[in-house]
């Protein structure tokens, strides 16, 4: 076991990663920019080392000086989080010549499943179904429309090396398709460095589906069930639940076999997550995140499995704890993500926090690194917090959701928690009838 991690990141996910640090006995290194000194992972870390100004190009995305606070600490290994540098297959492999472990997949995983098209041909070549579509990268106007004439409209273009909705446009006729490419072409240049796109086709209603899996990257794997994170803003996820309302049993089951089998094949380490779009019974690979996600305790609270610990054991060469037939399911999970945003006009909304309570119960878990007092940064993603409730099953998570937004209180700033007051009560999420549209079309409903 580690003797010593560097935590790579910051807010929520760099105190998550702290506390299963100490609950394994391992001492922790928190790095910081100058504007998150005062944040509470520096604070409860036993060491910290500011590596830069606010900036995250200098900070947290400064390889040498996070390579330099493991040296000067003495950690052995660096848990990069989400985001920043945990998909920087570069990163990975910096840290490998300096004899520090990368609390993550090899660096050969992290580059395949970063780049979208190869992707593609990885996941059809380990038999994941796939959405129809291009075999690589579109270049010509005259192949794009032959390939959708092929497809079928509508059709989406979409960034190789992209994420975030960028580069992504949707063509319902050869007319719109001839704007699409150039407009997506351009988009993937200006935020990739890089504008190759390709082409699938278009799913009018879809669910979004992801399968959480973890190899031991020595040709063993399982997967611990699946997510529903279709309840989306601009292609970013704002709830999730696990079970899916949408899945039955049989399916859930065939998917998660499909996965855990390729992960085993590809002989990954440590956690990932395979995502599809889900229509009519059918699942479409979109993309494999090569990290642990965002929405990750809504796994945890339907296995009771520490997915944090996972990772660290597995990095340790300890391997998986559990098998796929020790994996049971438990109710119902649901994840809502507060960000510091307008709830009506969603703009960022940094300042300080003035009062700052978390509810509690049976059932509750909140993952935040805010407090009274601290101020939030205007130079990072808005999200400060988490809120996850656990209920035996959907009805009862539900009303526990209902009633833990109502106890969460957050002054001096705006936050994304009125939104979800008036979701909890909606007819649709209540029934579990919605696709990965349904939140934008609600939003533009109400002006």
């Amino acid at each position: 076991m580690f003797q010593k991690i560097l935590i790579a990141n910051r807010g929520e996910i760099a105190l998550r990663v702290l506390r299963a640090a100490r609950e394994l006995g391992i001492k922790t290194v928190a790095v910081h920019s100058t504007a998150d000194a005062e944040a509470m992972h520096v604070r409860l870390a036993d060491e910290s080392v500011c590596i830069g100004p606010p900036a995250s190009r200098d900070s947290y995305l400064n390889i040498h000086q996070i390579v330099a606070a493991c040296e000067i600490t003495g950690a052995d290994a660096i848990h990069p989080g989400y985001g920043f540098l945990s998909e920087n297959a570069k990163f990975a492999e910096i840290l490998e010549a300096h004899d520090i472990t990368f609390i993550g997949p090899r660096a050969q995983h992290i580059r395949i499943m970063g780049d979208k098209i190869e992707a593609k041909k990885t996941a059809k070549r380990l038999g994941i179904p796939v959405v129809p579509g291009s075999e690589g990268a579109v270049t010509e106007e005259s192949e794009a429309l032959k390939i959708a004439a092929e497809i079928g409209y509508p059709v989406i273009v979409k960034a190789a090396a992209g994420g975030g909705g960028r580069g992504m446009k949707v063509a319902r006729s050869e007319e719109e398709m001839r704007v699409a490419l150039g407009t997506a072409r351009s988009e993937a240049g200006a935020a990739f460095g890089d504008d190759a796109v390709y082409i699938e086709k278009y799913l009018s209603k879809p669910r979004h589906i992801e399968i959480q899996v973890m190899g031991d990257g020595e040709g063993q794997a399982i997967h611990l069930g699946e997510r529903d994170c279709s309840l989306q803003r601009r292609h970013q996820k704002v709830w999730e639940e696990a079970f899916s309302p949408a899945l039955n049993a049989s399916e859930r089951q065939r998917i998660g076999e499909i996965c855990s089998k390729a992960v085993a094949d590809l002989g990954y380490s440590g956690a990932g997550t395979i995502e599809f779009l889900y229509e009519d019974g059918e699942f479409y690979f979109i993309e494999m995140n090569t990290r642990l996600q965002v929405e990750h305790p809504v796994t945890e609270a339907i296995t009771g499995i520490d997915l944090v610990h996972e990772q660290i054991r597995i990095a340790s060469g300890g391997g998986l704890s559990v098998r796929q037939q020790d994996v049971s399911f438990e109710g119902h999970a649901i994840e809502c993500r507060i960000n510091a945003e307008d709830p009506r006009t969603f703009t960022p909304s940094p300042g300080t926090v003035t009062h700052f309570h978390t509810p509690g119960g049976l059932g509750i878990r909140v993952d935040s690194a805010v407090y009274s007092g601290y101020k939030i940064p205007p130079y990072y993603d808005s999200l400060i917090g988490k809120l996850i409730v656990h209920g035996r099953n959907r009805v009862e998570c539900m009303m526990r959701l209902r009633r833990a937004l109502d106890e969460f209180v957050v002054d001096g700033i705006n936050t994304t928690l009125p939104l979800f007051r008036e979701l909890v009560g909606n007819i649709d999420i209540a029934n579990g009838d919605y696709d990965i549209h349904w939140l934008e079309k609600h939003l533009a409903a109400k002006g």
